[in-house]
């Protein structure tokens, strides 16, 4: 089963996805005039605003929702496991997804935004909705659908639980099939409540265990002052094969970057666009340039900061592109690769421990379940979207819990499988959803630029922008076109009165 796995991520994540979906992220850029730069003001003020209904959530809610998803096990585990295969190069290459990827993210929130449609008094949306209605194609929104399902509910969360069972073992020597069944079991409670109710955990979560994690960070970086030329020189250097250790590793730097960068803050998977569908705004822009903030947030911030702090501590190992001997070996010591700590969260609760002796481990655990646990909610929330997109009426329900059943499953199976199988699972599910999404907004991005423009120039007539998409001649914004028309006949009806 690993060699099957292994060879279907040979191919998944070839060259041409790695380097490809970083030359996506600069044509997006680029052909909208590096949104993520100019419009920064615009992404900081528009995720406190805007009021949750009873239909949809508030831009807040949807920002917590992606960040739930986007700032998880990528940050703690990915992070570490990037310098460990790719060298400290990778972190340099992680910021470089992240920067032109936000405008990735923005492309997929906003034709997120733009199809979505209310079901059961709820917004749904995602890449399965855009596919669909943006090509006219039913088949192509059904291909992510599936591909979406199969990754969110069975091959992903066995990574994040996995995370976390490791983490506790090695904070507090606790079994991890016991921690997984802990888990499991708060899921199954939350879960059950829809996504009200993720929202309103995630609300509240995320921002916590964000703030607290990097207090954490910022305290070490200032313990190690001094070192930071040399850390950002070191991964600098390494980025562009420049230095005598890592000279050799440039294309396994880049590969590793851009993979957990990807992994990470998920531009260009779709996931995000999920839960930007959801939001209640009065522009799909609005949206779009909220969620691109959260890939900053994400990476340039959280995932910054593990990788500080494991640089600062050395404690980590660089392994060569087989995995079987040592580029560099950390503070562990000696040792056969067979005898050293696997490449993880390990080596972040040995960093926290070097500066506060005792403490790293346990405090890691607890950041890592909060950022882990809120991740698996939203791969539920992702999952549940697109069963209400392949099925509807009784159907919907009895493949509801099928699919809970299973998302239940996979991540108690995966809080005791080996990490390494964990993780080979959860990039082949990425993988599928990343080649569908990024082939299908490439197609049909022009709505989405569009909205920009639009947006763009009513807030220079000094308006709050509202969409009409007829105006701007976009086809299947149903929801849009009916939301204005309503509109409409209210101001009618308040102006007859």
């Amino acid at each position: 089963m690993e060699k099957i796995v292994t060879f279907i991520n040979e191919i998944l994540w070839g060259p041409w996805m790695i380097y490809g979906i970083l030359l996506v992220g600069l044509f997006f850029s680029i052909i909208m005039k590096f949104p993520q730069v100019r419009f920064i003001k615009d992404m900081v003020v528009l995720m406190f605003k805007g009021e949750k209904s009873e239909k949809g959530i508030s831009s807040f809610q949807a920002l917590s929702i992606a960040l739930s998803g986007r700032v998880g096990t990528g940050n703690i585990a990915g992070t570490a496991t990037a310098i460990a295969f790719g060298g400290p190069g990778a972190v340099f290459w992680m910021w470089a997804i992240a920067f032109i990827g936000s405008a990735t993210a923005y492309i997929e929130s906003t034709l997120g935004q733009i199809y979505k449609e209310e079901h059961d008094d709820q917004y749904r949306g995602g890449p399965a909705y855009y596919l669909e209605k943006g090509t006219g194609k039913k088949w192509a929104g059904i291909v992510f659908a599936v591909a979406a399902l199969i990754a969110m509910a069975a091959l992903m969360p066995g990574i994040q639980s996995n995370a976390i069972s490791d983490a506790v073992h090695n904070a507090f020597g606790i079994t991890p099939w016991i921690t997984g069944l802990v888990v499991t079991a708060l899921l199954a409670v939350i879960i059950i409540g829809g996504v009200k109710s993720i929202a309103t955990v995630a609300q509240y979560v995320v921002p916590f265990m964000a703030i607290f994690y990097m207090l954490m960070a910022f305290i070490i970086i200032f313990m190690n002052i001094s070192e930071v030329p040399h850390v950002i020189k070191l991964i600098f250097e390494n980025a562009f094969a420049l230095d005598s250790t890592f000279g050799g590793m440039i294309g396994a730097a880049i590969a590793w970057g851009v993979k957990r960068g990807v992994y990470s803050n998920e531009a260009g998977q779709g996931t995000g666009a999920h839960a930007a569908s959801a939001a209640e705004v009065s522009h799909p822009a609005k949206q779009g340039l909220v969620q691109a903030a959260s890939v900053y947030i994400d990476t340039l911030l959280v995932c910054s900061a593990t990788a500080f702090m494991v640089l600062f501590s050395g404690t980590y190992n660089v392994f060569d592109e087989a995995k079987e001997k040592f580029v560099f070996l950390g503070k562990f010591g000696s040792g056969t690769v067979a005898e050293q700590v696997s490449a993880g969260s390990a080596y972040t609760q040995f960093a926290v421990d070097h500066a506060f002796p005792g403490f790293g481990s346990g405090f890691v655990a607890v950041a890592l379940f909060f950022f882990a646990f809120t991740t698996i909610m939203a791969y539920y929330y992702i999952a549940e979207t697109n069963i209400a997109y392949l099925f509807k009426g009784r159907s919907q329900v009895v493949a509801t819990w099928i699919t809970r059943i299973i998302f239940l499953g996979a991540n108690f199976y995966g809080s005791y499988k080996a990490s390494t199988f964990a993780w080979a699972l959860g990039d082949v599910g990425l993988g599928l959803m990343v080649w569908v999404n990024v082939i299908g907004i490439l197609v049909i991005m022009k709505p989405a630029l569009l909205a920009l423009k639009d947006y763009e120039k009513q807030k220079k007539e000094g308006k709050d922008p509202v969409f009409n998409p007829e105006q701007l001649g976009i086809k299947n914004a149903d929801f849009w076109v009916e939301y204005n028309k309503n509109n409409h006949d209210e101001k009618k009806k308040l102006g007859a009165s």
